[in-house]
């Protein structure tokens, strides 16, 4: 099954090429429609904007779930200097963008690019630049533009309201190491494409009727509440797999998760999980996630009737620049092809 864990990789980088930040997501879609419509499926995109896909199979519906709208920033207003303010789409790292390159996009189609930097950012003049609080009050985007004024950069036609793109930065290593902003969640995109590949191909065969479904509102909270088909009985939940102090995971692994921030996850389900992780003798972990919710719980609150469970490739620092590992895609890959065999 090598083909499919490589196919599942490329199928991230394609996505991470295409900036998709929370409210700025047809051009992933459009990719996702066209890739599964070349698969021979028949994908639907929704008012919304999320993608659903069923792939085959009969009886006890399953959805599988990953979301392609990434972190971002959105030009809050234009100061006298011709700078940017900005606010966040999710929750970013300021932190990890400080220094950052993004592309503003107009709502005229317009792209510029520009750097995020603090507010007098010359080491040598600011001497208490160490020591400033980074926050988006002095956080401020410098356009490769030769602006002085707010005039200036009107003139180019950006405005309140325009998004700011993160640029991923996406490399895979020698070593089999991803790295790259965005992992969470065009990795498991990519994985579940993998999986479109591999029932087309006849290499998996499905126990039961199963369904992608691709959010575009995931990092804001609401990605998941409508769009689902509304027969589903199980929903799996591809995110990524935490990795950090106090957890068990690793980036080379599939992270099971029991819980997180917002409740257990349905206790039967993650159970099924585990067995057939010991079954098929795969490098996992079951870990309980701090700080962390997902799709599952915005189901829910939605009211859906459902079975619940989450798994992903281990990534670490997450809301930054984020890395995982080959062996983590083929870990958890094996784990939904078995689960969707089962």
């Amino acid at each position: 099954m090598e083909p499919y864990y490589r196919f599942a990789v490329e199928q991230t980088m394609q996505l991470l090429s295409i900036d998709s930040p929370t409210g700025y997501t047809a051009n992933a879609t459009d990719y996702l429609l066209r890739t599964l419509h070349d698969l021979g499926f028949e994908p639907v995109r929704n008012r919304k904007g999320s993608v659903c896909c069923t792939i085959g199979g009969e009886g006890r519906p399953l959805a599988l779930a990953a979301h392609v709208d990434t972190l971002g920033l959105m030009v809050s207003g234009i100061k006298a200097n011709g700078r940017l303010r900005f606010t966040r789409l999710g929750g970013p790292s300021l932190s990890a963008v400080e220094t950052e390159n993004v592309s503003v996009i107009t709502r005229e189609g317009k792209r510029y690019t520009g750097v995020i930097a603090m507010e007098n950012a010359s080491a040598h003049v600011n001497h208490e630049l160490e020591e400033s609080k980074r926050n988006e009050k002095n956080l401020e985007v410098l356009l490769d533009e030769a602006v002085t004024s707010k005039e200036d950069t009107e003139k180019l036609g950006i405005a309140t309201g325009d998004i700011i793109c993160l640029h991923p930065r996406a490399h895979v290593t020698p070593s089999g190491f991803i790295r790259s902003r965005f992992l969470d969640d065009k990795l498991s995109a990519g994985m579940l494409l993998a999986l479109a590949k591999a029932v087309a191909d006849k290499q998996v065969t499905l126990a039961r009727k199963t369904t992608l479904f691709f959010s575009v509102y995931e990092e804001v909270g609401h990605g998941a509440s409508t769009g689902l088909p509304q027969d589903t009985e199980d929903l799996l939940v591809v995110d990524m797999g935490c990795v950090g102090e106090g957890l068990g995971c690793t980036e080379r692994m599939v992270s099971i998760c029991a819980k997180d921030s917002t409740g257990p996850y349905d206790y039967a389900m993650t159970g099924e999980l585990i067995a057939l992780a010991k079954e098929n003798q795969l490098d996992y972990a079951v870990d309980v996630y701090p700080s962390y919710g997902s799709d599952a719980s915005t189901a829910l609150r939605a009211g859906h009737d459902v079975r619940y469970a989450l798994i992903g490739a281990g990534v670490y620092a997450s809301h930054g620049y984020e890395r995982s590992h080959m062996k983590g895609v083929e870990n958890t890959l094996k784990l939904i092809f078995a689960y969707v065999n089962a």
